[in-house]
């Protein structure tokens, strides 16, 4: 369904409409509110090559003797309510990362829990599914509202979010590892493979200097917005005018994203949920890895795996289910610790629960969005998002 064009010529008409400047830019617009035409072709090469990276961590798995399912005697070890506890723990982590969105929307609008949990829990399996994590779009899509919240204000949310996360994660990183005591010195290799488990700590360093540059960056443009539009359209403008006018709209409509910096009210419950939802995840780790037999997973080691998992298994461009990349940057994390057959014995139990508690989760809380969350009941409200709660 397409929606019906507005009749009053000019720019409040275009505005309205969420139409581009030139016809031929819409294609560039994958958040714009006219139903999205499918490329087949781009779809296949995204697919591709998330296939090709699932392939590749796959190799590396069975290369380093590291099994995607573990030995059946490693399960006599298994503390089996801790299980079903992690479940539960794990449900809350995926709770709170839902609820906390509604503090970045709420500069912009009044969004119902419902509607914000919902957009979350589909959101998330889309992230989870779709190759090289595209279903970042479908959060936006879902919580737009004409008039209201542009898909692109929701989608600047997003990358604050996201840049949030991964400094909030690295600095947990840092600071875990300097009070765990990690193996010394570090294995020169990764199960068989000869990979220095060290690039863990420079790694963690990295991150850490790089997500505090795009926090810095975000609040600079938030500060200065309209100055970094008015460069950016100049700059574009030397190549083409339309292409720049069309950027420079959208960046403005990104920037909005970005208003819960403007005072402490919604910044500060938000920094505090994000800290509280990794502990909470780090906790369940903590709880399952103690549960699965290894032996001395104190608190700080679980941060230290939870913090690898994250920023170096699940934020990257992957492949759909992150098969290959999570449980490799799981065995990377406990080779911090362990040693070979501990990390390829109950390390191997440990990832293998982990990977499969967290699939249930997420499915189970996407299923209740679309049957039981109103989204999927309401056809108009992803045609029309206008007539969106």
């Amino acid at each position: 369904m397409t929606e019906t064009p507005s009749t009053t010529p000019g720019r409040d008409s275009q505005a309205a409409t969420g139409s581009q400047p030139p016809r031929s830019l819409s294609e560039l617009d994958p958040l714009s509110l006219a139903q999205p035409s499918v490329r087949l072709g781009s779809l296949l090469a995204k697919l591709g090559i998330s296939l090709a990276i699932a392939a590749v961590f796959v190799w590396m798995l069975h290369a380093g003797a590291m099994p995607l399912v573990p030995a059946r005697e490693l399960w006599d070890g298994l503390r089996g309510w801790t299980v079903g506890v992690y479940l539960l723990g794990w449900s809350g982590v995926h709770l709170v990362r839902a609820a906390r969105w509604k503090l970045l929307l709420a500069p912009l609008a009044e969004v119902s829990w419902r509607r914000v949990l919902a957009a979350s829990f589909l959101g998330f399996l889309a992230i989870l599914m779709f190759p090289l994590r595209t279903g970042e779009v479908v959060r936006p899509l879902l919580i737009r509202e004409r008039g209201r919240i542009s898909a692109w204000a929701a989608a600047g949310t997003l990358a604050a979010e996201r840049i949030v996360d991964g400094l909030v994660l690295s600095l947990m990183l840092l600071v875990a590892l300097s009070v765990a005591t990690p193996l010394d010195p570090l294995p020169d290799s990764l199960g068989d493979l000869p990979i220095r488990v060290s690039i863990i700590p420079g790694g963690a360093y990295v991150a850490t200097l790089g997500f505090t540059a795009a926090l810095l960056v975000m609040v600079a443009f938030h500060l200065w917005r309209e100055a970094a539009q008015r460069l950016l359209e100049r700059v574009l403008g030397l190549i083409s005018a339309p292409f720049a006018a069309w950027v420079a709209q959208r960046l403005g409509r990104l920037a909005q994203g970005l208003s819960f910096l403007s005072g402490v009210r919604h910044s500060v419950p938000f920094l505090l949920a994000t800290v509280f939802y990794w502990l909470l995840n780090a906790a369940c780790t903590w709880l399952l890895g103690w549960g699965s037999g290894l032996e001395g997973f104190s608190f700080s080691r679980a941060c230290v795996v939870t913090g690898v998992l994250a920023i170096f298994g699940v934020l990257m461009p992957n492949a759909p289910g992150f098969v290959g990349a999570f449980q490799f940057s799981l065995y990377a994390g406990l080779a911090v610790f362990y040693a070979r057959e501990h990390v390829l014995g109950e390390g191997a139990l440990f990832v293998f629960l982990i990977y499969l508690g967290q699939m249930l989760v997420t499915f189970g809380f996407a299923a209740w969005a679309a049957f039981a969350g109103g989204i999927g009941r309401d056809a108009s409200f992803l045609a029309q998002p206008g007539k969106a709660e």
